[in-house]
């Protein structure tokens, strides 16, 4: 056998073993009960990043800690292998994206592979794949079946050079097209959508069901769905066309002084005048060609034009303009809000703008508020003025206040009624590209929109070489493949020729994982009922939003299909930290210089024009130089020291700084480990009564298994791996010391402590540990053992540090027995060096006796 650590030798070793043992494999044994550690998948790039180590080498310690402790374990992994990236790559390799993406997946296996993460291989799923996307379309037709699929124009972000629409994030901030540079425009398409408005009351009061879940994320999740209550109100038109508005506040109706619908709402062209009709097009046009986050954000310049035309305020019949301006989008309530300048800023610097008139209805208890002198507009409550029969009512939305006085006047009036709306819009599911699921209908002349039978899925991609770069819906141009006999009637008709949204594929894929090889259906109810929820998910904090909640609205869709029983996906989620490293920075140009060109990292300067450098951490990145390849760390390290550093270096939710000497630390500590076990000779592996363990056996005891309490406690809850791993270094301190007792060290006590250290380690260096497992005569893997329990007794110390202090201040200290009374405290501190010493010739004029911890003697 090797005397060194070889970490190479090794790990590649115990990685085959585990294969061939099928050690990872899932376990069918009913009777341990279940728990499902979930990594968020990753698109298959073809190499991994430290983010990559980061959380899975989180996921892998609690699913090892969780086998030993008896659970049955569900830990899988695949890859989301859908999407632009993807049909990019191939189109400038000239290429098909199945070959770029499926070499991909080969390499990124082998690499997660060599980090030794205990993924059950045999649960991989891959969403690309027809054997999976083909259950992505049976869940898009459960959809449909009820009700919450449908197909409806919308306005989208539009490239007009790729000729395909783009998600608001890739849209840059002057709006132009993140791949090809063109000014996006504003385009109407017909497009499917989701129906998740219909769970967003669920979607947000289930949140409450979600303690597991860091706050943060539930605060992002219900600021997103957006619940906001107040009232629809009817506004009447000179063209005989309501305008509906929602507003928070109908109170303030009194003080509307104007309206603004969206330049895309329906009515704009028969609500404008022949006078205004030029000024509108113009308008409209330019709004076009503006991206929602340019006519959105905060501090833009104030722009619109009146249609000529008036509505009729219901409250007082006073008329009032329409308005169209950018800053209202068609898509974001009714597309049409009522202006009250006086009591909401944004209408305010509008009014301001065009000189609209502004009408003070709510008066603060402390001032008057005077329309002509106001310099911003006034939010707070007070007491409702030039309200009509809400005059004197107290502003707010308490019971007795205006709100609610408003809404009930409305609805005497029958122009308006109290609801609530939700900021959440239904889910844009189209995508007009090729790398992606298609989605399963086809258009009919005669019949319609016609669902594809379920015995004819999966409608599969077409086998292309390579696609063209551009253009409209590249599945569009392939005839042989779009033509098709109606399922229904037979008649010519046509396939959908979007493909669905990445985020479909992601939203369901943990329900397959249980029942990956299924291929009667996307799971099996009783499979799927037995393993959900997932009881720990980690991955990002980017995905806090869009993918966790698709997910939870799939998951209570389902459930009222009646095909699972559970409410919610995930049980507890951890969203790890970013993985930065040190980057050199010019702060003038902005530019990253890389490492290598600096002459003197002590004393950064940029090479080329001499500027002093910043020195900070960011997110590590190609652009930034200051990635760092797991593979090069491996190569050098080994894959448990990458482990135990990404897992010491910084609590998991914590952003981690990536410092070489840092991981040089965890490969010595690995290394002190190793000798410790292989040098030492160790005792029989025998009971040896409490009653006669000797003083240095019971301090070792002791130190085990405070580490056994502290290593279990801290991979509960918050999972601080860190100061876990802090714990393994104590007790390999303890036990090396040990080593200078010739008795301890032959004792079954040092035994003991070697065998618990290495089972310690096991979950955060699986290889190291089994192969040290191995050698000190072990049979089976270490990852097979169950994990030890703390000894209550063994924690309980036969002596304490008794304090000594005279006049209050800290003298000295002594060990005594940790019965002694209060008497025998005070005769031990009297009798020890330190009591002789400072008592000697003074008069004694009180003692303090606290027990368990200190004595102070009071001087005369």
């Amino acid at each position: 056998m090797e005397s060194q650590y070889s970490p190479a030798k090794i790990e590649k070793k115990w990685q085959t073993t585990w294969v061939d043992q099928k050690l990872h494999a899932t376990s069918t044994d009913l009777k341990k009960p279940k728990f499902y550690a979930l990594s968020m998948f990753p698109y298959p790039s073809g190499n991994l990043h430290m983010g990559h180590v980061r959380v899975y080498t989180i996921v892998d310690v609690i699913a090892r800690l969780k086998r030993m402790q008896g659970f049955r374990i569900l830990n899988p992994m695949g890859w989301d292998a859908f999407g632009l990236p993807a049909e990019n790559a191939a189109i400038e390799r000239g290429i098909a994206p199945a070959t770029w993406t499926y070499a991909n997946i080969a390499q990124m296996h082998e690499q997660l592979d060599s980090l030794g993460i205990s993924f059950d291989w045999a649960k991989e799923v891959t969403t690309c794949s027809p054997n999976y996307y083909r259950w992505t379309q049976w869940i898009f037709l459960q959809f449909l079946q009820a009700g919450l699929a449908y197909q409806k124009e919308a306005l989208v972000n539009w490239d007009p050079i790729d000729q395909t629409v783009l998600a608001n994030e890739q849209v840059d901030n002057e709006g132009k097209s993140w791949r090809s540079g063109a000014k996006v425009e504003r385009k109407l398409l017909r497009q499917w959508f989701f129906k998740i408005t219909d769970y967003a009351e669920q979607l947000l009061t289930d949140l409450d069901k979600l303690g597991g879940w860091p706050e943060r994320v539930r605060l992002m999740q219900a600021n997103w769905i957006g619940k906001s209550t107040g009232a629809q109100v009817t506004f009447a038109t000179e063209t005989g066309d309501d305008i509906i508005v929602f507003t928070t506040r109908p109170d303030t109706l009194w003080g509307a002084t104007f309206m603004v619908i969206s330049p895309e709402h329906p009515l704009v062209e028969k609500l404008t005048t022949p006078e205004q009709a030029k000024a509108i097009a113009t308008y409209q046009a330019t709004a076009a060609g503006k991206s929602e986050l340019d006519r959105t954000a905060e501090g833009q310049e104030k722009t619109g034009v009146w249609t000529g035309s008036y509505a009729i305020n219901p409250v007082n019949e006073e008329k009032i303009p329409i308005w169209i301006a950018d800053y209202v989008l068609m898509d974001y309530g009714t597309g049409a809000i009522m202006a009250v300048p006086a009591h909401d800023q944004r209408d305010f610097e509008f009014a301001k703008t065009f000189n609209l008139p502004i009408k003070v209805v709510v008066q603060p208890g402390d001032r008057a508020l005077d329309a002509a002198t106001m310099t911003a507009a006034y939010p707070g409550d007070g007491a409702m003025v030039n309200s009509g029969v809400l005059n004197g009512v107290p502003a707010g939305k308490g019971k007795d206040q205006s709100v609610a006085a408003a809404i009930q006047h409305l609805e005497a009036l029958q122009k308006g009624q109290g609801t609530t709306t939700y900021r959440l819009r239904d889910w844009l599911i189209s995508r007009q590209r090729y790398w992606g699921c298609p989605i399963p209908v086809v258009h009919c002349p005669s019949c319609g929109i016609v669902p594809v039978p379920e015995d004819q899925l999966p409608v599969k991609l077409p086998d292309q070489e390579a696609i063209a770069g551009s253009g409209p819906l590249p599945l569009s141009k392939l005839e042989n493949w779009v033509n098709v006999p109606c399922p229904t009637c037979g008649t010519p008709a046509k396939r959908e020729t979007d493909t669905m949204d990445t985020f479909m594929c992601s939203s369901w894929y943990f329900l397959r994982y249980p029942d990956a090889q299924n291929d009667q259906s996307a799971f099996d109810s009783a499979i799927a009922n037995d393993w959900l929820p997932v009881d720990q998910y980690v991955g990002g904090i980017e995905h806090a939003i869009l993918h966790l909640l698709y997910s939870r609205f799939f998951t209570k869709v389902l459930r009222d299909r009646g095909l699972i029983h559970c409410d919610e996906p995930f049980q507890r989620l951890l969203t790890q930290g970013m993985v930065q490293g040190k980057t050199y920075k010019n702060p003038k140009t902005g530019k990253y210089v890389l490492p290598q060109n600096i002459a003197d990292t002590s004393n950064p300067v940029d090479p080329e024009t001499g500027d002093r450098l910043e020195v900070v951490y960011e997110k590590m990145s190609k652009s930034k130089h200051n990635g760092v390849a797991p593979g090069d760390v491996i190569d050098k390290y080994g894959a448990d020291t990458a482990r135990m550093f990404i897992l010491f270096k910084a609590p998991p939710e914590k952003d981690l700084e990536w410092e070489d000497s840092d991981v040089e630390g965890q490969y010595r500590f690995l290394n002190r480990v190793w000798r410790l076990v292989t040098e030492s000779s160790l005792g029989a592996n025998s009971n040896l009564a409490s009653s006669t363990r000797t003083k240095p056996e019971k301090d070792l005891r002791r130190a085990i298994h405070t580490a056994i309490k502290e290593v279990t406690e801290d991979l509960q809850g918050d999972y601080q791996f860190n100061t876990a791993i802090s714990e393994l270094m104590k007790l390999s301190n303890a036990l090396s010391d040990a080593l200078n007792d010739a008795a301890t060290k032959a004792s079954p006590v040092f035994r003991e402590g070697i065998e618990t250290l290495v089972k310690l380690l096991a979950p955060f260096a699986p290889h190291i540990a089994d192969e040290l497992w191995h050698r000190i005569g072990k049979p089976d893997s270490i990852h097979q053992q169950a994990w030890p329990q703390a000894d209550p007794a063994a924690l309980v110390s036969d002596e304490i540090t008794l304090v000594i202090q005279v006049m209050g201040k800290t003298r000295g200290t002594i060990q005594v027995p940790a019965i002694a009374s209060r008497e025998e405290l005070e005769d031990y501190a009297k009798a020890s060096e330190v009591g002789q010493k400072y008592l000697s010739g003074q008069t004694l004029k009180k003692v303090i006796v606290v027990p368990g911890k200190l004595v102070n003697f009071v001087l005369g």
